[in-house]
């Protein structure tokens, strides 16, 4: 099975499949509902027998009393069994398939300005030799992909081509989406899950990241879908310096329904930060949620903050914070790299939050962020809305880049 071919049936589901799953529950509903029919006759001549053997008039008035109440639970629980193996049923495929859609939009930018060049590129040389991988190299260059991680990519490819003896351009865009997603993940798993604590323990989250990249609004969003999961959550507002921060952090409180903890402006963040995780003790919270400033024009002085806020977090909470999230506007390109560098020396980044990657022609940054970096790639914002924050996954990402090309070699492959 084809590269594409086991994308697909991962992020849309089997359709041969589905039916299958869909036919086995319905006859095994028909079965159950079967047996509902025949088991109220099968216990009441079991009663008969009972009654006929003892021949006591306890017995026979106890039966007859609690025999029906059995026959409806045992039918009550049958039926909710019937409902549990029918719902994943319904649910399963349009989630799949609505998250690949929001990658897929979330790329157009990128999509129309790369890919429209790469289908140029397969339809002008019709041969696969040294001339298209020159200019296959500066097309993810212009792509944000990154100098390193479009090398390793040549490498594979020039090696793939070879392995398999491949002359022409045909089918040559899933060999690229393959070593992609090879080059993201390079073995390693679990890259996008949140390092969340056992239940009835405090998991601490601390966001960096330099102002005006959606850092308070990537909070927001968190904070809603934890929310939807079931969890408690209070917010920190430990940006004290910039002007509105702390006003704008508590409309996301109010629209989420979280709790928010603040002082004054220009207060010490750190002192923010012991009180927020005292009043997230206090109320059993599941998680807590801390923003900080980002004014990366003074370095030192970032560091030295940063730092004095992880010791208070670590103080108050051993072994917190357990995520350290890196804000980074994904339409600044090369640039986030220099910041994510930075905040890296600063801080033990364990994950990036790619904010309004909607809004860029270069998302072959999240590439060049995980290769050159070794940080994971967590949270990409595909749109305003607040279900758009979504974890990143690599070849829904992959897909994203190239949908439609992938499908034309997924549709001339089956035919």
């Amino acid at each position: 099975m084809s590269f594409f071919k086991r994308l697909k049936d991962k992020l849309t589901g089997n359709p041969i499949e589905e039916e299958k799953v869909v036919a086995i529950n319905e006859e095994e509903a028909a079965e159950q509902k079967q047996d509902e029919a025949t088991k109220p006759a099968q216990i009441e001549a079991t009663v008969d027998e009972m009654e006929k053997a003892e021949d006591l008039s306890v017995t026979e008035t106890s039966i007859e009393t609690e025999t029906p109440v059995a026959i409806e639970d045992q039918e009550q629980q049958e039926v909710q069994e019937v409902a549990v193996v029918e719902e994943p049923v319904q649910e399963k495929k349009p989630s799949a398939w609505s998250i690949t859609q929001k990658f897929k939009a979330g790329l157009e930018k990128t999509r129309n300005s790369f890919t429209s060049k790469v289908n140029d590129l397969v339809a002008r040389y019709r041969k696969v030799d040294e001339d298209f991988f020159e200019e296959l190299e500066d097309l993810l260059l212009q792509a944000d992909v990154g100098f390193e991680t479009v090398m390793e990519l040549m490498d594979k490819l020039r090696f793939e081509v070879q392995r398999k003896n491949i002359k022409d351009t045909d089918g040559i865009q899933t060999i690229i989406s393959e070593k992609l997603v090879e080059i993201y993940e390079q073995g390693e798993e679990d890259l996008i899950e949140l390092n969340m604590q056992p239940k009835g323990e405090l998991t601490i989250i601390l966001f960096v990241g330099v102002n005006g990249v959606g850092k308070t609004t990537t909070i927001g969003k968190l904070a809603h879908r934890l929310k939807s999961q079931g969890k408690t959550v209070v917010l920190a507002a430990g940006d004290t310096f910039r002007a509105g921060a702390i006003d704008q952090l508590q409309v996301w409180g109010d629209r989420v329904g979280c709790e928010v903890i603040k002082q004054s402006e220009g207060s010490d963040p750190a002192a923010v930060m012991y009180d927020a995780i005292r009043a997230a003790k206090n109320r059993n919270a599941d998680v807590l949620i801390c923003d900080t400033a980002g004014r990366l024009q003074n370095k030192v002085n970032l560091m030295n903050e940063l730092e004095k806020v992880h010791r208070v977090i670590s103080r108050e909470v051993p072994n917190a914070p357990h995520e350290v999230l890196l804000a980074l506007d994904a339409t600044t390109g090369q640039n986030a790299l220099v910041q994510a560098q930075t905040f890296k020396e600063a801080t033990n980044v364990t994950g990036i939050v790619l904010t309004k990657l909607d809004g860029t022609a270069k998302g072959g940054i999240v590439l060049a962020i995980r290769n050159k970096l070794h940080i994971p790639v967590k949270f990409v914002g595909l749109g305003e809305k607040m279900d758009d924050l979504q974890p990143f996954d690599a070849e829904r990402y992959v897909y994203g880049l190239f949908a439609e090309g992938l499908d034309k070699e997924l549709q001339n492959s089956e035919d």
